[in-house]
């Protein structure tokens, strides 16, 4: 394994000859030295293809061309905006982030690294995109397409996520950074990630694939190594569209869990699937529902949604109401075309837009 700076070849002139005359790659924010921007770009990409991102990132400059626009603007209008991305943590991050620096620090980005890192929100690799990209801090941005590249080309065998093994990818990203073009080579180096050395990668157009270790040893698919598997855990989230006179019942989810301040339906959530009569024994059981003052008007097929660590399934039940039941105290009551104004997750949207 290595250990060293390879001395056998140039790995960052190398690498920034093939930016200069084959990188095609183009996105907004490439070249960028705002660093709002810049953050704003790379925290929508955190946990997101760029595809996905790109069209949200352009929404967020329309709506929010600077910090202060961002700050002063209320939260649901921005979640709204954010919708469909997923994570939300990251939104709710976003938002305080930018009241703290256009308020406390008068709308000026802190410069270096190590003050960056103090945000909420942001962890060691936005702190060296924004450094690096917006200031030329050297410090190396370390992501996953620049994991792959270094534990292939120098066939790496430790764990990428590990906490050993991000210490080191690390500390020999950083011996390996241009020092007189640090902005221009970690960009080079994701694109590269990005374009060539992908999970499935196109050797035959790779300007290492003389001295590539996994390459040359005809172990591609055997770095980067991972450690551990992720458990999934297996949710049944069933919905109840209650309706009274035109209006629905919705809630602000404010748990700490997924879709964190986001909006919803009433729920029952149960260890497996639940029939239409032993959902409604349960919807009876919390007490939402007059003895004879409703009924059910549909029943949904089962909606599916794949999270990181989650799979979520369940049902939507729409019960109309002919008198008012009593819910609890953080529903509200709002008509279905003024609904489009809250945001809701993915799950709720796919029956939304379906039934």
């Amino acid at each position: 394994m290595a250990t060293q700076r390879p001395k056998s070849f140039k790995f960052s002139q190398i690498l920034l000859k093939w930016n200069k005359e084959s990188n095609t790659r183009k996105m907004p924010w490439k070249g960028e030295k705002d660093p709002y921007k810049i953050w704003v770009s790379e925290i929508i990409l955190q946990q997101t293809r760029v595809e996905q991102g790109l069209k949200y990132y352009e929404n967020f400059i329309r709506a929010f061309p600077d910090i202060h626009a961002l700050a002063r603007t209320p939260d649901q209008k921005i979640y709204k905006l954010w919708e469909g991305l997923g994570y939300y943590t990251r939104c709710r991050n976003l938002i305080e982030t930018a009241r703290h620096i256009s308020g406390d620090l008068s709308g000026n980005f802190p410069r270096d690294y190590d003050s960056l890192k103090r945000l909420r929100g942001i962890g060691p690799y936005t702190a060296a995109a924004i450094s690096s990209f917006a200031f030329n801090e050297r410090r190396a941005v370390v992501d996953g397409n620049v994991f792959r590249v270094i534990a292939r080309i120098f066939a790496v065998d430790k764990p990428t996520d590990s906490a050993e093994g991000k210490k080191f990818f690390n500390h020999f990203a950083n011996k390996l950074l241009d020092k007189e073009k640090p902005g221009l080579y970690n960009q080079a180096l994701m694109d590269f990630g990005a374009v060539i050395c992908k999970p499935i990668p196109i050797c035959e157009q790779c300007p290492f694939n003389k001295s590539c270790k996994a390459f040359l040893n005809d172990r591609i698919f055997s770095f980067p190594v991972k450690s551990k598997k992720p458990l999934v855990q297996r949710r049944w989230l069933n919905y109840i569209l209650m309706e009274y006179r035109g209006r629905f019942a919705i809630r602000q989810r404010i748990e700490k869990d997924i879709w964190h301040n986001l909006f919803e339906f009433l729920l029952v959530e149960a260890d497996s699937e639940l029939k239409e009569t032993e959902l409604l024994r349960k919807v009876k059981q919390k007490g939402w529902l007059q003895t004879n003052g409703f009924s059910v008007m549909a029943f949904s097929p089962i909606f599916r949604q794949q999270l990181s660590h989650q799979l979520i399934k369940g049902r939507f039940m729409k019960i109309k109401l002919s008198q008012k039941s009593k819910l609890p105290a953080d529903v509200v009551w709002v008509n279905e075309k003024k609904m489009k104004d809250y945001a809701f997750p993915k799950f709720i949207n796919q029956y939304l837009q379906n039934k």
